[in-house]
């Protein structure tokens, strides 16, 4: 009889260890963001701004509008994904709907505005949302580049415009971005001065991720060069060994390294492997292999700044807030593009160990993704303090980094939540 009893547990154990994972996408927040809007005739898409606890309804800013092309472009992003994992047909609606956002906010000179008030027109005077070379017009250009990837054989039409936005873009960045090999010192550091803002090495990430997927679209050999470049100058970014710290980080700006938007090592997995540039492989994988569990043992870095002296690196300040979504989607992207590049399932668990973040594994132990609601909360502000708010950047920032882990059953195994 107690034989049978141990065979009856082990057997429902072997079940219970077998049964499938939850689900950890829900699009239920992201669609209480998303509204349609009218606009000429057409139907547009946007997300709204904010959301605020406990009611979570839609709040504006005064200065800067109620939606901006920043959130349209990742959300766009997400819905792509999500309705090529699930088949929704509502989430392929509403990233048409973005896209023509995008078109509406493209201005004449090239660039992006971000913003629109309340009556849908476009803000085009405040510093965030000004049509110029910044991260608004390179996050259209990352989303408008996956889109035309995804509507190429879907719809010739589109796709045709999103090209011809694209070189609008892209003419209107030509005489910007540098192309000389120009240096630039910053507390000791020589750094590459040929990135957008002389150093922006993560504005640049964002570009390089968005030309790399329009090359491999429509093989524009044109933009080959840009990309070499911008990539050589993220390289030139890298500090630090695998002893001295900061361990092969990637600064974001000057002296300075910061969480949000440190997209550098996957930007240049995506280059190294379309330039067959192994130099760009491995400065990633640096990066990865070394700066990443780093920041894991030391529960996450909001940003930091170092001087070099003598060939001595030193750490001039560093803070642990605030933490944000935007800090942690990166490095699950760079992890989940090293172990499909490598095969290595170290990368797996990597991606899977920082993805734990949302789920509690955190300085403050807090849950920063709710799979109930779809909430991606706002940040930990400090050792007592989560911003329970949850508005749209954090929100898609999180769906971002967990369909990345959906989408690969090597990650997703890994995560404990």
């Amino acid at each position: 009889m107690k034989k049978i009893f141990l065979i009856i547990l082990l057997f429902a154990a072997s079940l219970h260890a077998q049964s499938p994972k939850k689900f950890l996408i829900n699009t239920s927040h992201l669609n209480h963001l998303y509204e349609d809007i009218f606009v000429n005739g057409d139907t547009l898409g946007i997300i709204h701004i904010y959301a605020e606890y406990p009611d979570y309804n839609w709040i504006d800013d005064s200065d800067e509008g109620t939606a901006c092309v920043d959130d349209a472009a990742r959300a766009l992003i997400f819905y792509l994904n999500h309705y090529q994992l699930t088949n929704d047909s509502l989430s392929l609606v509403k990233a048409e709907r973005l896209l023509k956002f995008l078109f509406y906010m493209q201005a004449e000179n090239g660039y992006f505005c971000n913003f629109i008030w309340k009556d849908n027109s476009i803000n085009k005077d405040f510093k965030t949302s000004i049509a110029e070379p910044n991260w608004w017009s390179w996050r259209a250009l990352w989303a408008m580049a996956e889109a035309e990837l995804f509507f190429k054989k879907k719809n010739e039409d589109l796709s045709a415009e999103i090209i011809t936005r694209i070189k609008k873009l892209l003419d209107a960045s030509s005489g910007w971005l540098m192309k000389d090999t120009m240096y630039a010192v910053f507390e000791g550091f020589r750094l590459p001065a040929w990135l957008p803002y002389e150093t922006a090495s993560d504005q640049a990430a964002v570009i390089i991720k968005g030309l790399c997927t329009y090359f491999n679209s429509v093989n524009d050999s044109s933009v080959l060069p840009l990309i070499r470049q911008l990539s050589k100058g993220i390289a030139g970014m890298q500090t630090g060994d695998k002893n001295e710290f900061p361990h092969f980080a990637f600064l974001s700006w000057q002296n300075t390294w910061h969480a949000w938007g440190n997209s550098q090592a996957d930007a240049l997995l995506a280059s190294g492997i379309l330039l067959n540039d192994s130099s760009f492989v491995k400065a990633a994988l640096n990066e990865i292999d070394n700066f990443y569990p780093y920041l894991i043992r030391q529960n996450f870095y909001s940003d930091f700044s170092v001087e070099k002296k003598n060939d001595s690196i030193s750490i001039l300040a560093v803070h642990h807030y605030p933490q944000i979504a935007y800090g942690i989607r990166p490095m699950i992207f760079a992890s989940v593009s090293a172990y499909h590049l490598t095969g290595d399932e170290k990368y797996a668990k990597l991606a899977a160990e920082i993805a734990g973040w949302f789920f509690g594994k955190n300085i403050n132990s807090a849950e920063m993704y709710s799979i109930k609601t779809g909430r991606g909360y706002d940040g930990i502000n400090d050792e007592q303090k989560v911003n329970l708010n949850s508005g749209a950047e954090s929100t898609i920032e999180a769906l971002l980094s967990l369909i990345a882990v959906e989408k690969n059953e090597a990650v997703k195994k890994y995560i404990d939540y």
